[in-house]
Formats: structure tokens, sequence, C-alpha cells
């Protein structure tokens, strides 16, 4: 009797993976405070502002950008904030980058992540895309950028 009772007591109902990046959202209030770092970086950028891209950074963190080039050859390369900001200068140019839609966040207490299809625009036309991902960390009251990484490719880039 018990061969036929065991099966019963251990039977398992599949469930279907969850789809990466789509964890219940957090509330809005959130959500909008784990992205405004985030924006205040885009905006800084737009402004060819390095020093408000610096005031949204936790100054131990870095950037990692990993390159596809058109051939297919691949780059990885990590930069201190340093290194990441030293290319932001005054300038004529229109920089604009924005995520293609919307990003996903997802928060645990005081770490947060935030990753997303972007476009960065050079005076208003494609210049490449990828993915940006963003690890945040809440302390003393603010989220900070603690590491950006990104890929990026000129290839299959769309205005958003």
């Amino acid at each position: 009797m018990l061969p036929l009772i065991l099966p019963l007591l251990f039977q398992v109902t599949p469930v279907a993976p969850i789809i990466k990046g789509t964890a219940l959202p957090p509330p809005d209030a959130d959500t909008a405070a784990v992205l405004a770092p985030v924006e205040r970086m885009f905006a800084g950028l737009a402004a060819h502002d390095a020093q408000a891209i610096r005031a949204e950074l936790r100054p131990e963190g870095g950037a990692t950008v990993a390159i596809e080039q058109p051939d297919g050859t691949r780059t990885i390369r990590h930069l201190s904030w340093d290194e990441f900001t030293a290319g932001i200068k005054p300038g004529a140019e229109a920089f604009e980058e924005r995520f293609t839609g919307p990003p996903a966040v997802e928060i645990d207490g005081d770490i947060a992540m935030v990753w997303g299809p972007y476009t960065f625009l050079l005076d208003g036309k494609p210049h490449h895309c990828g993915v940006d991902h963003f690890d945040l960390i809440h302390d003393a009251g603010q989220w900070k950028v603690l590491n950006v990484t990104w890929s990026q490719r000129t290839t299959g880039c769309e205005a958003a």
C-alpha cells in the first residue's frame, strides 16, 4: 500500500519558470526613486556635465562596457569613474541616451538593479545601442549608482 501512497504525497504540480525581468514590480514610488539617479545621469550626459553624473555615483564603483564590432569581434573594458567621466566634456554635439522601453527594476532592501535596452543618439541619430545595467545602493536615504555595465553595438540600432 505504501508504494501506492508515496507518489501521491510527493506529487509536484509543474509550474512554468518566471521569465527573466518579469518579477512583480515594486511600488511606483520605489521604482521612481531607483530610476531617478539613472535619469539624472542621462541628463548629465545630455548636458555634457561630468560633475552632475559623478553626483549620482558611489566612489568605489565603476563602469564596464562590452563592445561588439560590426565584424563580430568583442572587447570588454572596465573603467574607473574618473575614466568614465573623463570623456564627458563641453561640446557642440547633442548626446542623448534613453531606454527604448520600460527598464526592469528590481529592489531588495538597500540594493537595486535597473536593466533595459537603450539607444545612444548623437545629434539626433542612433550612434550605438545595447543594454544598460545599473547596480544601485541605498545609503543615507539616497540611491546611488555603484556600477554601470552596458553592451554596445552599432548595428540594429533604432531611434527610441
